[in-house]
């Protein structure tokens, strides 16, 4: 079974291309990290607990009120991100510690670039990424036995949570012009201002340095859905992709893979190790271009 790593920076249409590889003629399965992301915090959980206890005491409003249904909680895979709620009153209001987490609040504790927000961001980070990684093997695995020959792990940070290397081709969603993005994520998020905005956007990391990764694994391996301009012209981006993605991995090696799980693991395990070597082909070359940056900025300082 081939998995197919779906990423990209916020707004720019990575879900909308998620969307169209669920419904035919592709019909995949979609494994949603953001979707995981939100069952693996309900309350009750072990990351739900592990969040009260870091997080509680310094933010006040880091549960829903009380009068707010669990059951109608926030479902937006943007919430994290600071979109805003409605709040839905209840006569049975939940007992303290069972309350859902105020996404915005938790979002606007952890995103910005001071140190302490950084820290906290990791913190978070460290308690939610372990528990999705263990709910998304458990999605693979249901696929690999419904025997799909391939599924989509639509992940924001792929390549900084280190799945990348488990996938097979990864697709990453650009646009090529930064203020289209942020005007995209503006006009999705209204109430955002522009310096939260530009925080959103560098908390999922740039699309340029994406590019480059993605291009780094090399033809076959992954490729780049450029979606600039409309719906239309984005289905045809995800069509010449796909079809590019089949021809290097047919349906039919597929259903070899799924009738061998001896073939299936060796040819898994090969992924890895192209998917690790490619990684540090690509942390090599930045740090190339990081040097040459530096030397040049140095050059002219001398002048």
């Amino acid at each position: 079974m081939l998995l197919i790593g779906l990423t990209g920076s916020i707004a720019t249409g990575k879900s909308t291309v998620s969307a169209l590889l669920s419904q035919p003629p592709y019909s995949l399965p979609i494994i949603d990290a953001d979707l995981l992301a939100r069952q693996v915090v309900e309350p009750g959980t072990r990351a739900y607990k592990q969040i009260l206890a870091h997080f509680a005491a310094t933010t006040p409003d880091l549960l829903l009120p009380a009068d707010t249904n669990p059951s109608t909680a926030p479902t937006s895979p943007h919430d994290l991100n600071g979109s805003p709620q409605v709040p839905h009153p209840s006569s049975h209001a939940p007992p303290p510690r069972s309350r859902p987490l105020n996404r915005p609040a938790l979002g606007r504790r952890v995103f910005g670039r001071t140190p302490s927000r950084q820290r906290d961001r990791a913190v978070l980070n460290s308690i939610v990424h372990p528990a999705v990684r263990r709910a998304m093997a458990a999605a693979v695995l249901r696929a690999y036995l419904a025997r799909h020959w391939a599924v989509v792990l639509d992940v924001p940070l792929l390549f900084e949570s280190g799945l990348d290397i488990f996938c097979g081709t990864v697709l990453v969603v650009g646009v090529r012009e930064p203020r289209v993005q942020m005007q995209r994520l503006r006009a999705r998020d209204p109430h955002l201002s522009e310096r939260e905005a530009g925080e959103r956007v560098q908390s999922q990391g740039g699309v340029e340095g994406k590019v480059r990764r993605v291009r780094e694994r090399g033809e076959g391996w992954g490729a780049v859905v450029w979606n600039d301009g409309g719906k239309g012209e984005l289905k045809e981006g995800v069509a010449g992709v796909m079809g590019g993605v089949e021809a290097g991995s047919p349906r039919w090696w597929g259903l070899v893979l799924l009738g061998a799980p001896w073939l299936a693991v060796g040819v898994g395990a090969w992924c890895v190790v192209w998917g690790w070597w490619a990684r540090r082909r690509w942390e090599r070359k930045e740090r190339e271009r990081e040097r040459e940056e530096d030397g040049g900025g140095m050059g002219v300082a001398k002048l």
